[in-house]
């Protein structure tokens, strides 16, 4: 499985320079005025990992494929978008559709590129974006309390529970805090989700430099990592326009760029490990002499689950995972001699898959 991530911010961030960057295309449009991007671009891009290389070389296979993450530069969002202001009612509705949020931040002093507010504030730029989807989410849940009420009155079940979860979004919302900070119970997860609230999107910071910051960072960035933290929220620094001129040059060349420049891996790279983190998602590995291949789940998925993302017929017969941890397979050499030196081992329905296993599944059809 991937995941939906939505590249949003204020108009003239970097958003669509960034989302060229990523997907090495320039089907977003990097213009300095607002709303360049009026339909949202989607991009596929595969999520690099030396591990999935390694295992491949190993096992001789023919082909390697990695999992991959779906990116949604979304239009630029201005002040008073929750009223429909600017491209607003458009932005809200894409933004429900992904799973988490790369907030692109302006980090950099530019007179070239035009604020929408005249000023490089990021810390107000997030707070902007954040009151918009707070106010959102109340307007949603005022409309929706006063539609349930019949229904919570006739004693339906899920009515009732569904009042009760608005309520306590509620609260929270009218304290100018987004809906993620709510405690749910497992018993209410499902139905909490049915809710679709836009502030319950984790969000991660992208904090957009110069280039010649991209290493160390600034002020700016100084600060969103501060307020970051404060939230329980996490932040990447990244020079979109560095990122977009890796995208064009060749790995070795990429790889001497970087070096020049201080920095240790691309930016992508950190934005998406930021990015499972921030989902809590993990990968296994199938790996035989056809293909090696990159499996994504979210971290604590049983065996079953696991194989269903393959295909739903490996979770309905599931009988037990053969698995090798990705550290025994590699000091082993290989399938075979994992298994004459006892490191494989047969878990069934409760097994845990842990990050980087090498699983093979067997399953009745």
């Amino acid at each position: 499985m991937g995941f939906r991530m939505g590249i949003v911010g204020l108009p003239n961030v970097g958003k669509s320079t960034l989302f060229n960057a990523l997907t090495k295309t320039a089907a977003a449009q990097a213009a300095n005025f607002p709303f360049c991007t009026i339909e949202p671009n989607v991009g596929e891009v595969a999520v690099p990992d030396e591990r999935l290389d390694t295992l491949a070389g190993i096992a001789k296979s023919a082909n390697i494929i990695p999992t991959r993450m779906t990116f949604v530069d979304i239009a630029g969002l201005v002040k008073g978008a929750s009223k429909g202001e600017g491209l607003g009612n458009q932005f809200l509705a894409n933004i429900r559709e992904v799973d988490a949020i790369a907030h692109v931040l302006r980090c950099f002093d530019d007179d070239d590129v035009t604020h929408v507010d005249g000023r490089v504030d990021p810390v107000s730029d997030a707070e902007t974006i954040e009151t918009e989807l707070i106010i959102a989410d109340m307007e949603s849940l005022e409309k929706r309390l006063q539609n349930i009420v019949r229904k919570v009155r006739g004693g339906d079940k899920e009515a009732v529970q569904q009042e009760r979860l608005m309520k306590m979004a509620m609260e929270v919302l009218e304290q100018g805090k987004p809906a993620r900070l709510v405690e749910v119970d497992e018993e209410d997860a499902k139905q909490w989700k049915m809710l679709q609230l836009l502030s319950t999107k984790p969000v991660l910071y992208v904090c957009n430099v110069d280039e010649g910051e991209a290493a160390t960072g600034n002020d700016h960035s100084t600060a969103v990592a501060e307020m970051a933290a404060a939230q329980g929220n996490s932040h990447v620094i990244i020079s979109a326009k560095i990122e977009e001129e890796i995208s064009q040059l060749e790995d070795e060349e990429a790889e001497m760029f970087l070096d020049e420049l201080g920095l240790k891996e691309a930016g992508l790279d950190r934005l998406i490990r930021a990015g499972h983190d921030l989902l809590q998602l993990q990968t296994y590995f199938t790996v035989g002499p056809k293909e090696a291949r990159a499996w994504t789940i979210k971290r604590g998925t049983l065996a079953p689950q696991a194989a269903g993302v393959i295909h739903g017929d490996f979770e309905k017969g599931f009988i037990r995972a053969e698995t090798i941890a990705y550290d025994d397979y590699i000091a082993c050499d290989g399938e075979q001699g994992s298994k004459d030196a006892g490191k494989m081992r047969a878990e069934g329905k409760s097994y845990e898959v842990k990050d980087g296993d090498v699983l093979h599944f067997l399953f009745n059809t």
